[in-house]
């Protein structure tokens, strides 16, 4: 029996949900401990590490593996949760001209904006995250609107390879497509059907709207946020950003 297996984590599954179709794929499993070394948001997809037996013991070391990543971000738009599994809070989609005069002026503010995140850096945990606070996950404590009663805590990260892949424009009906097709293959209690309306209303009014993506890849410590990188992002340009698209593409050694 394996020590460390490595699986893929699709979009819509959580890590859990990941380790249960394993067992019942691999009954030799089934009475088996196991755990994960890293989490993978709902949405997010890619390698997902399952700690076996006693190698649990070891978890320390498996959590500390640098990660890579290609994510995807959107402009013009923030959420509560940096992404499309949030509820809409500020929407600039039709002002963009306004704060990218020109495809390459886009650029520049992201090379920019690249450069000023290398190296080692102090991130804030997100507000929909499962960090927890006096016992509970912060999340919780989102949903309950209490984020004023507690400190968000936060973390040293490192980001050591941060690049620009391309810079797309994307058609309406694409995106919302895929939003859609992405929030539909999540299980539990997501708030889905109050984020799928408030989506619904925005493709509404932004029926003709050209929206702007950008894709990237990063290699970073364990603990990083990309979708906290892609609201950090937003919040610099003044567009409002999120992560539409988050892969794990290597944890460690370990990659597809």
């Amino acid at each position: 029996m394996k020590k460390v297996v490595k699986i893929y984590k699709p979009i819509g599954q959580t890590p859990l949900q990941a380790i249960n179709e394993f067992r019942q794929n691999n009954p030799e499993y089934k009475d088996i401990k196991i755990g994960i070394a890293g989490r993978l948001d709902p949405l997010a997809y890619g390698v997902l590490l399952l700690m076996i037996g006693a190698e649990t013991k070891n978890r320390d070391k498996y959590l500390s593996l640098d990660k890579e990543y290609e994510f995807e971000v959107l402009f013009g738009i923030s959420t509560d949760t940096y992404d499309v599994l949030g509820l809409i809070n500020n929407v600039t989609i039709g002002q963009l001209n306004n704060f990218f005069s020109s495809s390459q002026n886009l650029k520049k503010k992201i090379k920019l904006f690249i450069k000023s995140k290398l190296g080692k850096q102090t991130q804030a945990y997100p507000s929909y995250s499962s960090k927890e606070v006096l016992g509970k996950p912060l999340f919780q404590w989102a949903r309950e609107g209490r984020l004023g009663e507690i400190e968000i805590p936060d973390k040293k990260v490192e980001i050591y390879k941060f690049e620009l892949l391309d810079i797309k424009n994307v058609a309406t009906l694409k995106i919302r497509k895929k939003m859609f097709e992405n929030i539909g293959k999540v299980s539990g209690d997501f708030r889905q059907e109050e984020i799928i309306k408030k989506w619904e209303d925005f493709f509404q009014n932004n029926k003709d709207q050209v929206f702007i993506t950008a894709r990237f890849r990063i290699s970073c410590s364990s603990g990083t946020y990309v979708r906290s990188l892609a609201n950090e992002m937003g919040e610099k340009f003044g567009s409002g950003a999120i992560a539409i698209d988050i892969l794990r593409t290597k944890v460690g050694d370990n990659k597809f």
